[in-house]
């Protein structure tokens, strides 16, 4: 049985080039989600946001693993930007599916800020899974096809996210 997530940190082509080497992570696609335009495209997403759905084995790893990591390799304190890419389309948003998802990005974000392993408050927004819209092939698997391509994600070296009790 698998299990499926829905992200978005900015832009999807650094997101999915990392998420998807995670042991655990069955398949990735990039796509537009959380937003207004039905058959969002790259160049009609309207207020969609760059998501990457990620297909998973919840016997392998959790959805809160996957969470750790993808705090771990975004900024989540920047409203609406990740390094040079700024707008709504890069917004750092967890659109859940469920009340079980909602309940482990809540936690996850309580964690994240209590654990000060950033330098502000994070903006993550935690919204239901609406229509999630497939990016057009060119954008699927970008950086595997040019290594050298634009990303502005990568993982924090020895960044751990504590559990708040832990760290109290």
């Amino acid at each position: 049985m698998t299990e499926k997530a829905v992200l978005a940190g900015g832009c999807f082509w650094g997101m999915q080039d990392l998420i998807r080497a995670l042991p655990g992570v069955i398949k990735t696609r990039v796509g537009y989600a959380g937003g207004d335009v039905p058959n969002a495209t790259y160049r009609n997403h309207g207020t969609h946001a760059e998501a990457i759905e990620i297909v998973f084995d919840p016997e392998t790893i959790s959805y809160r693993r996957i969470l750790e990591y993808f705090f771990q390799i975004h900024d989540p304190t920047t409203v609406d930007r990740q390094g040079n890419d700024i707008g709504s389309s890069y917004r750092s948003a967890i659109f859940v599916l469920g009340d079980e998802q909602r309940r482990i990005a809540e936690d996850t974000i309580a964690d994240v800020d209590a654990s000060g392993l950033w330098p502000g408050k994070t903006v993550t927004s935690v919204e239901p899974a609406g229509d999630f819209w497939e990016a057009e092939p060119e954008h699927q698997d970008y950086l595997e096809r040019y290594p050298n391509g634009y990303t502005c994600h990568f993982p924090r070296a020895n960044w751990v996210l504590p559990k708040r009790e832990a760290a109290a």
